[in-house]
């Protein structure tokens, strides 16, 4: 009943006339830069970073819910539409979404996505609303060791699970924890990595982390890899839904929620699992014309993954509210958000400032509405951006981006770490290494540096003391497990190959 009422206080506050026009600026602003291509959810709420810089705490983070949720919908456009997706989990959306239009349903496909995605995202919410405070009350007892575990799996979840080799994932989290040092330590007031620089004294902003990595590198690997050919847009009308499509969308919607909420909870979970699985599922279970149409545009097959990938979205800022724990790009993006504004994500947030995170929560249930309706009549608008000329868009990118780290200190240093720090992202995507766990290391290394420190100090320096709680025992058990699983695969599918091979030979 506490939370029934705190979310009520959640919606009386996100409701007021000024509170509804963020969220409404939020969501156009989300869908509109998440809709352009090569762009994702995370790219779309790194770049938006600096818009709230003079926006009131409560206000910002109702429009960072509307952005959070709005790129995600933007993001199911370019792939119906042009076949590019802006993310790895939107990839199965493509690939029956575009077939879809090009047989000439791309209405069709534009509506089961965003009314899946409304249905998902509501559900998924109200969820959130449910396991968030269950969670908190088992976090509230942590200690400093606890939190070490909890960034450690973090750590290594996110370096396994977001990269497709251990090697490279922890190679881009030592990049991250390497940025996250510079600047004085907060115990001894030495300084670390300047290089005499005065300004990188307060550390490297973890604005200036997220855009320079995530938008700027992005901007520049898709614009070196850049086709000078228009790209070919599929015509689209106001989308609509048959009665038939109605009867094969409702099930995959359910489905894909129930399988992209847990997921992304979970460390390391995303997106992409779930909805890998709830296409599976849903090819699995077609009957009739459904499965004949597998392959060649199945609505079940945008239906269920979109479902899946919004509801997912949804799972992840479980963690992130009450843990302090990001268990995706977007999520990484989100707590620098947070941070940003100094206020750390985790148990203490619910208590020391439930408006604004029950008015965050609120808003989401608001700005999904307002996704809907947005979406649906402006399908033919959205599908105009994408004629975009691509090389104004991206020197748009990288001039938004300028400006808005610019505006943060209003020092020239900040704009050459954030070129450093673009070209670092270009060359990290350019050399097969992940984003995510970079800016993840930067964000929580710190905060496991202290909590190491504190544990150590409590347990006057005995390293056991790591390990002496149950909940830090799991979790780093559940950190190894995370490592180990790829390379036990790894060495499994070479045995099998190797089994296969030595027949063939004789």
């Amino acid at each position: 009943m506490a939370s029934l009422e705190l979310l009520l206080d959640g919606f009386a506050a996100a409701l007021t006339p000024v509170n509804l026009m963020y969220a409404l600026i939020g969501v156009t602003l989300g869908t509109l830069v998440g809709v352009l291509p090569g762009i994702g959810p995370a790219m779309t709420v790194a770049l938006l970073l600096p818009v709230t810089f003079t926006v009131p705490p409560t206000a910002a983070f109702i429009m960072f819910a509307g952005i959070y949720y709005g790129g995600m919908y933007g993001g199911s456009t370019t792939s119906i539409l042009l076949n590019t997706p802006g993310e790895s989990s939107s990839m199965i959306t493509a690939l029956e979404g575009n077939k879809m239009a090009r047989r000439g349903r791309a209405a069709q496909a534009l509506a089961t996505a965003a009314i899946g995605s409304f249905v998902a995202g509501t559900i998924a919410t109200a969820l959130l609303v449910v396991a968030a405070p269950a969670v908190v009350a088992f976090a509230i007892s942590f200690g400093p060791e606890d939190y070490f575990a909890l960034a450690v799996l973090a750590f290594t979840a996110v370096s396994s699970v977001l990269s497709r080799s251990v090697v490279r994932g922890l190679a881009s989290l030592g990049l991250g924890l390497v940025i996250g040092l510079i600047g004085i330590d907060q115990q001894t007031g030495q300084a670390r990595l300047t290089l005499g620089v005065p300004q990188l004294l307060d550390g490297v902003d973890v604005v200036i982390v997220a855009v320079g990595l995530f938008a700027l590198g992005e901007a520049l690997y898709v614009a070196s890899r850049l086709r000078h050919s228009p790209p070919s847009v599929v015509p689209v009308g106001r989308a609509w839904m048959g009665r038939a499509d109605w009867r094969r969308s409702w099930g995959p919607w359910l489905r894909g929620t129930a399988l992209g909420f847990p997921f992304g909870a979970l460390p390391g979970g995303g997106a992409e699992i779930p909805t890998f699985l709830s296409y599976a599922a849903e090819r699995r279970l077609a009957r009739g014309v459904a499965r004949e149409e597998y392959g060649k545009g199945a609505i079940e097959g945008v239906a269920g993954p979109e479902a899946a990938n919004n509801a997912s979205a949804a799972g992840t800022l479980v963690p992130l509210l009450t843990l302090g724990l990001p268990t995706s790009a977007t999520a990484a993006i989100m707590l620098a958000a947070f941070q940003q504004y100094g206020l750390q994500p985790g148990p203490q947030l619910f208590d020391h400032n439930p408006a604004l995170v029950w008015a965050m929560i609120a808003s989401l249930f608001i700005g999904n509405a307002m996704l809907l309706v947005l979406n649906l009549p402006l399908a033919p608008l959205w599908a105009r951006v994408l004629r975009v000329p691509r090389p104004y868009l991206y020197a748009g990118i990288v001039l938004f981006a300028a400006l808005g780290v610019y505006a943060l200190n209003g020092t020239v240093v900040d704009l050459f770490v954030l070129y450093l720090l673009g070209l670092l992202g270009y060359a990290m995507r350019r050399f097969g290494l992940p984003v995510a766990p970079a800016v993840i290391g930067m964000i929580l290394g710190p905060m496991a540096e202290i909590q190491l420190r504190r544990a150590l100090a409590i347990g006057a320096g005995d390293v056991s003391v790591l390990v002496r709680s149950p909940v830090a025992a799991v979790l780093l058990a559940l950190s190894a497990l995370a490592l180990l699983t790829p390379l036990a695969r790894r060495l499994a599918a070479r045995r099998r190959a190797a089994s296969y091979a030595g027949p063939a030979e004789d």
